[in-house]
């Protein structure tokens, strides 16, 4: 699975935000998704001493939610920690793994914002648009925005709120454990996203694709 080459990697600090900016407007926020038969999970490890990690992808089926695919590359981290900017440090890495995938996802799902970001433009809608694929941000902390009080119950959510605009919803996903906070990325609506974070769950905190691709990123 190729993406498409919207941009350079080479870029500096103020040319990556202003990447953002112009893709941000490129995202589409209306759900034009069905119901999915392979759903991606992505993550990253942690950057060794060496400046590598490891980018995973990992598919499943659904509604099985069972392992169909994996693949994990280890590659070295070309740009810097900026918050905000995390898509310029790992969205290279799991293109890479993407890469190497036999079979083509209908969804993805980042442990990364979509557009709950500064610029309306985090990891997950960076991802779909370079992919041109379906994709949802189910992160597990808050990049900007607020919240109001939230239901115990799964299920329950509330709108993440910045600037007046909703940016994505805290989501509860298991009882006795903080929420989610999930954002379109791409190709979706809240709607739909809120929906197929809650069906790829299996008793955890987060779900499956995501869960397992971080289980694989960190070896």
């Amino acid at each position: 699975m190729i993406g498409r080459n919207l941009h350079s990697w080479q870029v500096s600090v103020a040319e990556a935000k202003e990447i953002q900016r112009v893709l941000a407007a490129q995202v589409l926020r209306k759900n034009e998704l069905g119901t999915p038969h392979l759903i991606a999970g992505v993550d990253i490890s942690r950057e060794d001493s060496d400046g590598k990690a490891r980018g995973a992808v990992v598919v499943i089926d659904f509604p099985g939610l069972v392992l169909v695919e994996q693949n994990v590359v280890t590659l070295e981290i070309n740009f810097p920690y900026v918050p905000g900017l995390l898509s310029f440090r790992e969205v290279p890495l799991i293109l890479a793994a993407c890469e190497g995938l036999t079979v083509t996802p209908d969804l993805f799902i980042a442990d990364a914002q979509g557009i709950a970001h500064p610029r309306r433009l985090g990891l997950a809608s960076h991802l779909g648009l370079i992919l041109g694929t379906p994709s949802i941000g189910c992160a597990k902390s808050i990049l900007c925005g607020q919240h109001g009080d939230l239901g115990e119950e799964p299920g329950d959510y509330t709108q993440l709120l910045d600037k007046g605009e909703v940016i994505g919803a805290a989501l509860r996903t298991k009882r006795g454990v903080k929420p989610v906070y999930v954002s379109i990325g791409h190709r979706v609506d809240l709607k739909a996203s809120i929906q197929w974070v809650m069906a790829c769950l299996r008793g955890y905190r987060l779900p499956q694709p995501t869960r397992l691709a971080h289980l694989a990123a960190a070896g």
